[in-house]
């Protein structure tokens, strides 16, 4: 969010000060025995408190200002450079324009007097300044690799949870169970679960070192996936897929999780079908279906599926996982990466 002047001038009210306070104490004390007249004293004292508060805060704001159009963590050297080249020509414009506007406004010529004054304050303000930006370029890169942990340890995570669902009894159980149905009824289709079954583990294990993959990628192994779920509740369970040639990366698994979430813990029967839709919508992938949740003891949510997600989403991506619940349908949107 861009800062607001109001309201960086009311939180740093107390500092202005101060600042106002030490450039009048510093004028009594540096050019008292110099002035003949104690009005002197009082504009001198007026332009240094001035000139500290416009350098100060002025680079102070300016420095928020730019950290809202060039990220440290996105784009750093341009960062750094606008960050130096622009607190440079502030503190210069600011200095002289200050000389004028007390000159040719309030008729306080600053004279030779004060040139060693403001001279020697733009040279401390920049040294101060280019030590501030690399404090503050430090500070980012230490935190982006903080969040670079993070995301990893998240995205670990996630592969975790995912190849716990897949091998866990329950899925083996009804995997198997639907399959020995199959050998009796249907070898070429038993045959075919055998492969998609092959291909859901593939890439679960193909995938567990990787931040992003590519919407084919994980649209071939979400076909396998759903395949395997269709035969295990067929006309119960109804399924939209609708990403032909989407382009674009995703993070790995996140619509598997998503639909894995949706089956786990709504009623699926004859009598309530369960509907799921996968589909682009303005930048969005949207996974949807209607709510008809399970009233099961100890089918709680696990709570690591849907806010793992989220967290590496916001890695990964400047835009949010939008999370939607009418009362009859919940969708999640995850943004495409391009």
């Amino acid at each position: 969010m861009r800062p607001s002047i109001i309201k960086f001038l009311k939180e740093n009210s107390i500092t202005i000060f101060w600042l106002i306070v030490a450039g009048f104490v510093m004028s009594w004390f540096i050019w008292r025995g110099c002035c003949t007249r104690f009005s002197a004293l009082i504009w001198i004292g007026a332009f240094t408190s001035s000139l500290w508060i416009a350098l100060w805060m002025g680079n102070a704001y300016l420095s928020q200002s730019l950290d809202y159009f060039f990220s440290w963590h996105a784009e750093p050297l341009k960062r750094l450079v606008s960050g130096l080249v622009g607190m440079v020509v502030y503190t210069v414009f600011s200095v002289y324009g200050l000389v004028f506007l007390f000159r040719f406004v309030f008729g306080f010529d600053v004279g030779d007097e004060l040139d060693s004054t403001y001279y020697s304050t733009i040279i401390i303000t920049l040294i101060i300044t280019m030590f501030m930006t690399g404090r503050s370029f430090l500070l980012n890169w230490r935190e982006s690799a903080v969040d670079a942990e993070r995301a990893k340890k998240e995205s670990v995570a996630a592969q975790y949870e995912s190849l716990k669902n897949q091998v866990n009894p329950h899925f083996l159980f009804n995997s198997l169970n639907a399959l020995t149905n199959l050998v009796y009824e249907d070898q070429d289709k038993a045959a075919k679960f055998i492969k998609q079954l092959s291909e859901v583990y593939r890439y679960v294990l193909d995938t567990r070192d990787k931040e992003l993959v590519s919407l084919a990628e994980e649209v071939k192994f979400l076909d396998s996936y759903l395949y395997l779920q269709q035969i295990r509740f067929g006309e119960k369970l109804n399924l939209k897929v609708s990403l032909e040639n989407a382009k674009g990366q995703v993070a790995p698994l996140a619509l598997q999780m998503l639909i894995e979430n949706a089956i786990k813990h709504n009623v699926i029967a004859e009598e309530q079908p369960l509907y799921i839709e996968v589909r682009m919508e303005a930048g969005y992938i949207v996974v949807e279906n209607n709510l008809q949740k399970k009233n099961i003891p100890g089918e709680g949510s696990s709570g690591i599926g849907l806010e793992n997600i989220q967290k590496r989403y916001e890695f990964l991506s400047n835009q949010k996982v939008v999370v939607e619940n009418t009362g009859d349908v919940f969708r999640v949107k995850l943004p495409v990466i391009v």
